[in-house]
């Protein structure tokens, strides 16, 4: 039986946010070796591609502020931006629900059950879609916002529930918005405290080593900004989409009964099967 006492990485019953909030950090503890890794890879990838929007817009490190005469290029930068970081979140994704799926059975994986199998062609194809779609929600505004709170559970539906690619994002809609709306609500919230973290994190760094005086940071801007924001981002999208892997489950548990089905699913039950939808 797996351990469903406080330490668990995903007990067996729905949780309250503090603990979605916890599974999240449990579950990035026990597959930093691939989550992190990958996600230095695709944060120095958006950096370089965010990097000539920022120029256009007259963004400035580290703070990335915008010169007022280039409102334009600055509102397609953030959301670029937005949409990067909604594809990113996406792709870890893969790995991060199948871990999550994993420690709901009581096991840990390692890294190469994480990366093998994993249908990393519907994965891409998902994180495409996802991030030109909240790209597309930002060009309006606050619908970024409406975006990325519905669009969490795309890739783990396709990982973990085994649905066929083209009925992922409809199912991943059709969860977030069970009872009020709770899992998109709560992904929102996820994203907004590591977005505080990140931004204190991210020019605490340059301003701290500013203050040290060891070199003139200011002739060093943008390889240090650079740097720092990799660095933070680089934990902060693994956590998210750990967030997104363990609520898409816990959503299953509250509104589907997953955690009965597990319950009394015969011994010796595949594990794709016991955690597959029902067809």
């Amino acid at each position: 039986m797996p351990d469903v006492g406080p330490t668990a990485v995903l007990p067996r019953r729905p949780l309250t946010v503090g603990e979605l909030l916890d599974s999240a950090v449990l579950l990035l503890r026990d597959q930093a070796r691939v989550l992190v890794p990958m996600a230095v890879l695709l944060a120095l990838g958006e950096q370089a591609l965010l990097h000539p929007l920022r120029v256009l817009a007259g963004a400035r490190p580290p703070e990335w502020w915008f010169d007022p005469d280039r409102l334009g290029s600055y509102w397609l930068l953030l959301a670029l931006g937005a949409g990067t970081e909604a594809m990113i979140i996406a792709l870890l994704g893969n790995p991060a629900a199948r871990g999550a799926g994993a420690a709901l059975l009581g096991r840990r994986t390692g890294p190469r059950e994480l990366l093998r199998d994993a249908r990393w062609g519907a994965t891409l194809l998902a994180g495409a879609v996802v991030g030109c779609a909240v790209l597309l929600a930002g060009l309006a505004g606050p619908a970024w916002f409406v975006a990325y709170g519905l669009l969490g559970a795309v890739v783990p539906v396709l990982v973990v529930d085994r649905v066929a690619a083209h009925r992922a994002a409809g199912r991943a809609l059709r969860l977030a918005v069970r009872v009020g709306g709770r899992a998109a609500a709560i992904r929102l919230l996820g994203y907004l405290g590591w977005w505080l973290i990140r931004l204190g994190i991210g020019l605490g760094v340059y301003h701290g080593l500013g203050l040290l005086g060891l070199f003139d940071v200011s002739a060093w801007a943008l390889p240090v900004a650079t740097v720092a924001w990799v660095a933070v981002n680089a934990v902060a999208y693994p956590a998210l989409a750990c967030l997104d892997a363990v609520l898409h489950l816990e959503t299953r548990m509250r509104t589907e009964g997953l955690d009965i089905r597990l319950s009394r699913a015969p011994a010796g039950t595949p594990e794709p099967v016991l955690l597959a939808v029902p067809r």
